[in-house]
């Protein structure tokens, strides 16, 4: 990525209390290349850096979106927006493995955190991104969004909802450029990493594929740091390989 004025330019983590968003706040307040760090969540958490901005969001509330980029608009130049709140299963309902286990109610939730809560996001933030200059906008989606990928089935409120997201990331790429030529929007996979929202699901999981938080972090930021103007729109794996649509 290049250099930003670090008196001016200010990077959002929306879901900054959960493993891979506290990761990325505090690599990001560690790197010293934005003036202020904004962590947006629901919960507090420490600051171990004063560079970084605590601020509550709930991304389900247009609202508390709304506020949220309102403050972020007071701190200066928006470059960076990262979006890794995510939910994987809805209280205790369990990923269906058939479509008999579909629960609507579940299903709602699963999209209204993973798409209708990073399009909240991008509705209120990416007008904050500014006309010129390098500017990245970033979600955290998942492989099990790719429809050309999927061979096994199953997990369909999960697999619907980042599919979602991921034809939304195109949607806002294309806008995003006609407005601000240098910006990009992309969806990234952090592959499975360790943290209480993937527990119960890491059995099977080679050992060199469990990602700690941090290690998956400092993943995601090189595949931003990295990330060029073909690049907008698409969706990448934490090695930067393109994930298929």
């Amino acid at each position: 990525m290049t250099s930003m004025d670090p008196e001016k330019s200010v990077a959002v983590v929306v879901g900054s209390t959960g493993g891979i968003g506290a990761a990325l706040v505090e690599q990001l307040a560690a790197s010293a290349r934005y003036s202020t760090v904004l962590a947006l969540s629901r919960g507090p958490a420490e600051l171990p850096y004063v560079s970084i901005t605590r601020r509550y969001v709930d991304v389900t509330d247009e609202h508390s979106v709304r506020s949220a980029a309102s403050q972020a608009a007071g701190l200066g130049v928006v470059r960076l927006v990262v979006v890794a709140s995510g939910l994987l299963r809805a209280a205790d309902a369990s990923p269906e493995k058939s479509w008999t286990g579909i629960d609507p109610t579940a299903m709602a939730r699963l999209f209204a955190v993973n798409t209708i809560g990073p399009a909240l996001i991008a509705k209120h933030f990416l007008p904050l991104i500014p006309a010129k200059g390098r500017s990245i906008f970033a979600v955290l989606s998942a492989r099990v969004g790719s429809i050309q990928d999927n061979q096994l089935g199953g997990w369909h409120s999960y697999r619907a909802s980042k599919a979602a997201l991921n034809m939304l990331v195109r949607n806002f790429g294309i806008e995003l450029v006609r407005r601000s030529p240098e910006a990009i929007c992309i969806a990234l996979h952090p592959g499975t990493v360790d943290t209480a929202l993937s527990k119960p699901f890491q059995r099977g999981v080679r050992p060199d594929r469990l990602f700690s938080p941090a290690r998956a972090a400092g993943y995601l930021l090189a595949v931003v740091e990295n990330a060029q103007a073909a690049d907008n729109g698409g969706v990448f794996a934490w090695d930067g390989a393109r994930v298929p649509a």
